[in-house]
């Protein structure tokens, strides 16, 4: 039997499909919504992906469960708190799919939320009665454990989750022996937890070690710890997670409907009605000329996820990409559950060559520049600037330009009355990829005197110029 993990690094997910060689039967479990590499990967090999496993409802993407089922005919396995549209098979504890040397036994593991199941997997060739591995979903993570908070708002207290958590962990995950190894489905940069490593896979006596939430402590010093700090969730979450117990398209059938060409003019008639121009290009490309009136969000950071926090789920969205990159651009926001994309402009930029009217550009200025400008030295800029930092509270306290306004980027929306109009803007963030999301909204919303800052506060630091805490 093989476990292979599959890492998607812009949504910090991984999946998994199990595979035995005997029978060439495949399990997949927390499959990525565009399933592509495992039907190939399972071809290549000879096998036939009979099962697919949820264990919990996700937050962050929308799960190809619904793909694979259309797919490659697998059955659909969640755990026995799950409800579900679809058809699936209920799982509960102990409960066991077995296929030639592979079984799979579920474990109840409820905290990060209600439904949540790990699987053990025994590699039977070498043992029935310890596991292999365990895959533990969003309930135990390396470095962290799930956070508990994220279905507080549909009726489920973070409180409650946090005391199921606690039992999760210490009556049943940290019972099992110590060298089973640990596959999780998040990994660092992912919302689902504050303190998530880099690595991908770990070991149960690993984790017991270096795990602050597997440490000695009571119930309630446990519940106090892992609900703390905990960093903001990003809207889109309540929409996948209601996505993902729903019947729904499978994101073919999305991509025959989104993947559309629009001429310039049917652009412009669709942004005229209220529908949303998201620019998936580099910042330095959008800020050099851009359609107005669209959001940049580029493609080679964390896209998926700024898209979710940024664009509205019930209006429409058009995209424009470099030539080629269209099909990529919508195909992760279907990752994401925004099935609401119209089409893109065909040709993209050079749909405006002859449309300079059309055409907004952001001014950019480099740190030794402002730091003149706010010294006075740079009266030809006009009047000092408010400076905008668009990072979290917890950056922004850690280090900032002194006397500036932080407003995280999540709230920039609603917050753009708290920014002066008697001045002109620049905006940071700590590398710049966010900040050009800021200045595109803040121009958006009629700010043309906003200015990204080339290479954020490192660049800032770079130059040697102070810093506040």
């Amino acid at each position: 039997m093989k476990i292979q993990q599959y890492y998607l690094a812009c949504l910090s997910h991984a999946s998994y499909m199990i595979t035995d060689e005997k029978t060439k039967t495949a399990a997949v479990v927390d499959p990525q919504r565009d399933i592509g590499q495992y039907i190939t990967d399972a071809q290549a090999g000879g096998f036939t992906i009979r099962y697919v496993v949820l264990t919990h409802f996700h937050a962050d993407f929308i799960a190809g469960h619904i793909e694979l089922r259309d797919r490659a005919g697998a059955t659909i396995h969640l755990g026995r708190r799950a409800q579900a549209e679809f058809p699936c098979s209920s799982m509960k504890d102990g409960d066991v799919v077995e296929f030639g040397d592979v079984k799979l036994e579920i474990m109840e593991t409820p905290g990060h939320t209600p439904e949540g199941i790990s699987i053990l997997v025994y590699d039977l060739a070498k043992s029935a009665t310890a596991p292999l591995a365990v895959l533990t979903g969003d309930t135990l993570l390396i470095g962290d454990v799930g956070r508990p908070d994220l279905l507080a708002s549909i009726g489920v207290t973070a409180d409650e989750l946090a005391d199921m958590l606690y039992e999760s962990i210490t009556t049943k995950l940290m019972k099992l022996p110590d060298a089973t190894l640990v596959y999780p489905a998040h990994g660092a940069g992912s919302m689902c937890g504050k303190s998530l490593s880099k690595e991908t896979v770990s070991t149960i006596g690993e984790q017991k070690k270096f795990n602050y939430a597997l440490q000695p402590m009571s119930r309630s010093e446990f519940k106090a710890i892992v609900t703390a700090d905990q960093p903001e969730a990003p809207d889109y979450f309540a929409h996948d997670a209601i996505l993902n117990r729903k019947e729904r398209a499978s994101l073919d059938e999305a991509m025959k409907t989104n993947l559309k060409a629009l001429s310039l003019d049917a652009v412009l008639a669709m942004q005229k009605a209220g529908a949303q121009s998201l620019d998936v290009r580099g910042g330095i490309d959008f800020e050099g000329g851009h359609l107005r009136g669209s959001l940049n969000i580029a493609l080679d950071g964390k896209y998926a996820t700024w898209a979710g926090s940024m664009l509205s789920t019930d209006r429409p969205i058009v995209v424009i990409a470099e030539e080629g990159g269209e099909e990529e651009a919508v195909m992760r926001l279907g990752r994401i559950g925004l099935d609401n994309v119209a089409g893109y402009l065909a040709g993209g930029m050079h749909a405006l060559a002859s449309r300079n009217d059309l055409v907004e550009r952001t001014e950019r200025i480099t740190a030794p520049a402002l730091a003149e400008w706010l010294a006075g030295g740079r009266s030809d800029l006009g009047a000092k600037p408010v400076i905008v930092d668009v990072r979290t509270a917890t950056e922004h306290a850690s280090g900032h330009v002194p006397g500036s306004l932080n407003i995280p980027l999540p709230h920039l929306q609603d917050r753009i009355a708290e920014i002066p109009v008697s001045r002109p803007v620049v905006v940071h963030c700590e590398g710049g990829y966010r900040s050009a999301i800021a200045a595109s909204l803040l121009q958006q919303r009629g700010r043309s005197d906003a200015r990204d800052l080339v290479g954020g506060f490192k660049a800032w630091l770079a130059a040697k110029r102070p810093m506040a805490t």
